[in-house]
């Protein structure tokens, strides 16, 4: 028996000669040079929305510059100038990325040391010097210390103009960059600022199958140890509810890794999980696979944590102080940020941005809502029945809100 495997067997004869016609496609394919899955499949950043959004920021600006109520080292109040460039984006990015990082979105690959010279006297203008501010947080959609990413002429202008300044300074590493050399040379330059590394989880199987971090929570071990040989605090970014991960699992995780890191770490930021364009958690959360984290879920990691980073339970500046814990929920309110029924919102987000200053567990007394009743069921709904994704169902909104990209 003969099998064909194209829909066109008809030939067509000329002056006694077979001529096959065009081939349908087939289990065979259609004869066309076969093309490269990465062709087919494009990344986010290289669809055509994100390269002209990409193409129309002026790479001369940064890309926000902003200030808000911090602490000193030494547990004073003050104020913080937040300067986030415009660059060429994080060198795992590149290659890879993070689950949940849309940075990519704020970035030019174009972007040359003298426009990120300009951008940072734009923002040294707007803000007169920084005069009347404390601190100064540097990011960079990647890391600042990073050579590919940020030219070293650079690199140099801010460490040293924030040491002369006299300002505390607040730059962001992946472990890879926090080289021996690297600090050697940066600390010879400016011998004490802060570098916040974006850990998200200790735990291996975390970082690499919920986050795709691309390194391990040893090289975070070992790069903390060169940190303190350089005697520069140390900032801890963690992770709460990164994608794969129930409601009920974020808290219980997070609360052993702040235990986990605390002692090491000067402050440690607790990033609560909001959804940016063009990201993993982005296609899972318009799949109605992902929640962004309750509200309640952090004022509860707070309370659990505060034992940990307060032995004594006292409060920020107090001598029983282990390490600093901050929240700072971004998008907090919002459906794609951490959010409640819609009603107290506002109420605890402002609690929760007060807790990361005064570190006082007296921010949340009095602070109650009908909905905490569904959150408290929701978490006991996650540890009793085995949904890797948990049991969450959206809590305020219309399906076409919920879904649509901000």
């Amino acid at each position: 028996m003969q099998i064909l495997y194209s829909r066109e067997s008809a030939r067509k004869s000329d002056g006694g000669a077979t001529i096959p016609s065009k081939r349908g496609i087939t289990i065979l394919g259609d004869d066309s040079k076969s093309l490269k899955i990465h062709h087919l499949v494009k990344a986010p950043a290289n669809t055509p929305w994100a390269k002209e959004r990409q193409q129309s920021w002026d790479a001369s600006f940064p890309a926000t510059v902003y200030s808000t109520p911090e602490m000193t080292i030494d547990g004073t109040p003050c104020s913080a100038v937040t300067v986030i460039l415009r660059t060429k984006g994080c060198h795992w990015w590149w290659s890879s990325g993070c689950t949940f990082c849309g940075y990519f979105n704020d970035t030019r690959d174009d972007v040359t040391s003298a426009d990120l010279h300009s951008q940072w006297e734009h923002a040294k203008k707007k803000f007169n010097n920084f005069e009347g501010h404390s601190m100064v947080k540097v990011y960079t959609s990647g890391s600042l210390l990073e050579d590919r990413e940020i030219p070293v002429d650079f690199q140099e202008t801010v460490l040293r103009d924030c040491f002369e300044l006299g300002k505390e300074l607040i730059v962001e590493s992946r472990t890879e960059q926090i080289t021996e050399a690297k600090l050697a040379w940066a600390t010879a330059i400016n011998p004490n600022f802060t570098v916040a590394i974006g850990l998200e989880a200790y735990d291996d199987e975390v970082l690499r199958f919920h986050v795709n971090k691309g390194f391990t929570a040893a090289s975070w071990d070992r790069a903390v140890e060169r940190l303190q040989k350089y005697n520069l605090r140390i900032k801890t970014y963690l992770m709460f509810k990164p994608p794969f991960m129930s409601e009920a699992d974020a808290l219980d995780h997070c609360v052993r890794w702040i235990e986990a890191v605390a002692e090491q770490s000067h402050e440690i930021s607790i990033n609560p999980m909001n959804i940016q364009r063009g990201t993993v958690i982005d296609r899972l959360h318009r799949h109605r696979e992902y929640r962004p984290p309750w509200l309640w879920s952090l004022v509860e990691l707070i309370q659990i944590s505060h034992r940990i980073v307060h032995p004594n339970g006292g409060k920020n500046g107090d001598d029983d102080q282990v390490s600093r814990l901050i929240i700072h929920p971004t998008a907090g309110g919002k459906i794609r940020g951490s959010h409640n029924c819609g009603q107290c919102d506002s109420e605890v987000v402002a609690a929760i941005e007060r807790y990361a200053v005064s570190g006082s567990l007296d921010e949340f007394n009095g602070l109650d809502c009908e909905c905490k009743k569904r959150w408290n069921q929701e978490l006991t709904n996650d540890r009793a029945i085995p949904v890797p994704l948990g049991t969450s169902i959206p809590r305020r909104g219309l399906l076409s809100e919920v879904l649509r990209s901000p």
